[in-house]
């Protein structure tokens, strides 16, 4: 979901700034509470970082997806019917190394000509669409309701005071980060300056022996980042850069009620006007690398000896531009929906979500229209940590937890690469009603543009995780329908029976079961097997 996670106070900026309240430890459920499977013990090897949701729970004792075990037992040598994934997005670097050949392309289309060959109203739309045109950032939706000034919009209250509450946070944030870099800066210069280096080790540190308060606080805040991994403290100031530069985009954009984002000459409330954008499904700017990651996630070219693989072979990309540095549209997404349709897209990936959204109905209906032509909608749950059943989140197939418009729309929350009451990723929201399944979410390896890769996470990487999985399916086994194919997903999955700790708070501990409407996580291996025995 292409929402900023919330930023919080961390034991460094406790360390720093007295006003930052300390984290707290993390308390694990009793043994009893867990299941017979093995808890590993041990971190993870670099290779299992990187592939951590294709590995097997039983053989790895690392909550994955079974994927590797599932090419090797099941898949093998088998061919498959090409399953066309569109990723609607923040746009895809489709001459990415490790993603290139697998680009859908509209062969009925003339590239570059002008003409729009094959009269579906889209002009050389070659690997599908932008919905965007030129643009990058954007308002949040509550942010684009106050800006219309309309008093007697029935969520304009609401609106304002939730605009308040977020941007004091966030101008809190930013003082606090500001600080923090500050203070790293002056503690990389003094231990430079004592060690008449600048690219002094970790060894170094830990030999110096100093009375001077200065100097030892630089010490510990050096000490700090080893801990957490990190190798320099060059590497804490680009985190906390990359963090300010996060705080700044909310503020001087998401938050911004004078910011005007819209630059496709379209008219976002009116549903009359439907032929706008471009046919340049890139990013607009590297740093949009969120659709790229996910793209990656679904379908890197697999065993090429770069990056990393993909859960499906058999896969060909459509790249939709409809999701900005900000809150989508309703429009662009209603209409991106109904694009992937039309051109032959089997699954829709959706890691994208907002909690206001004045044409939901559009947006459903579009999510209807895709379960009428059995096509499947994979949709990340969203990462504020919350239960869906008690706050709307869009898109969604129903108003509240009422009946459903599609049978063929899965709600998909994210898994840590650890077994045990840790499990379910804080950040990830969940529900009894509206979470359809866990997967893969969390420190989630993947491509980003201009053949780099890079890990991310959140239930935006979770919902490709199965996305990949449907693919799988829809490849080996393409008579069975989307609906089928959305069934086999929850049922073959692997249950947990533990305890886990909900939204990060170790004090709210919970029965997996209780989260989530299946009580399981997607497995590609037992996935295959169901789908085999179906008719």
């Amino acid at each position: 979901m292409n929402t900023l996670k919330a930023i919080t106070c961390s034991a460094f900026a406790a360390l720093l700034i007295s006003s930052c309240g300390g984290a707290a430890d993390i308390i694990s459920t009793p043994l009893e509470n867990i299941d017979n499977t093995p808890l590993k013990v041990s971190d993870l090897t670099e290779i299992e970082k990187h592939n951590w949701g294709h590995l097997d729970l039983v053989k790895d004792t690392i909550p994955g997806m079974s994927v590797d075990k599932a090419y090797a037992e099941i898949i093998k040598n088998k061919k498959g019917k090409k399953v066309i994934v569109a990723v609607i997005d923040s746009g895809i670097d489709i001459d990415h190394e490790d993603l290139n050949d697998v680009i859908w392309t509209n062969k009925k289309e003339i590239p570059n000509n002008g003409i729009d060959d094959d009269k579906n109203g889209y002009i050389d739309d070659i690997h599908g669409w932008n919905f965007l045109g030129e643009a990058y950032n954007e308002q949040l939706e509550f942010v684009r309701i106050l800006a219309k000034g309309d008093t007697s919009d029935p969520v304009y209250a609401k609106a304002q005071a939730e605009y308040d509450e977020d941007y004091q946070k966030y101008m809190g944030y930013k003082n606090n980060y500001d600080q923090m870099l500050l203070q790293i800066s002056n503690a990389d210069a003094a231990l430079a300056k004592h060690l008449n280096k600048t690219d002094y080790t970790k060894a170094d540190v830990n030999s110096i022996k100093t009375e001077d308060e200065t100097l030892s606080r630089s010490v510990q805040i050096a000490k700090y980042f080893y801990s957490n991994g990190l190798e320099s403290l060059s590497e804490g100031k680009e985190e906390l850069s990359n963090s300010l530069n996060q705080i700044n985009d909310r503020l001087n954009y998401n938050l911004n009620k004078d910011f005007k984002g819209r630059i496709n000459g379209d008219d976002a409330d009116d549903m009359s006007t439907k032929f706008y954008g471009n046919g340049n499904v890139k990013p607009s700017v590297k740093t949009e690398s969120h659709g790229t990651h996910v793209a990656g996630i679904i379908a890197a070219e697999r065993n090429n000896g770069k990056g990393v693989n993909g859960v499906a072979n058999n896969v060909e990309i459509m790249s939709i531009r409809a999701v900005p540095n900000g809150d989508e549209y309703d429009k662009d997404i209603a209409l991106a929906i109904r694009y992937a349709v039309d051109n032959g897209a089997s699954i829709i990936n959706g890691s994208f979500g907002k909690y206001y959204s004045p044409h939901s109905d559009w947006v459903r209906d579009a999510i209807a229209y895709a379960g009428k032509n059995d096509v499947l909608f994979v949709n990340a749950a969203g990462n504020e940590g919350i239960n869906l059943d008690e706050k709307d989140v869009y898109p969604n197939d129903a108003v509240g937890v009422g009946p459903e418009v599609s049978d063929t729309f899965i709600t998909v929350g994210a898994l840590e690469p650890k077994y045990g009451s840790g499990i379910v990723a804080g950040f990830s929201n969940y529900g009894k009603i509206n979470v359809d399944v866990f997967a893969p979410g969390a420190k989630v390896y993947s491509t980003v543009p201009e053949n780099e890769y890079d890990t991310k996470g959140g239930t935006s990487m979770a919902a490709p995780a199965v996305a990949g999985v449907a693919a799988l399916i829809r490849s080996y086994y393409p008579k069975l329908s989307a609906a089928q194919v959305k069934q086999v997903l929850m049922d073959s999955g692997l249950a947990v029976k533990s305890k886990v700790i909900v939204g990060g708070e170790t004090s709210n501990v919970k029965p997996f079961g209780d989260l989530v409407k299946s009580s399981k996580m997607v497995n590609a291996y037992n996935a295959l097997i169901m789908a085999s025995k179906m008719k």
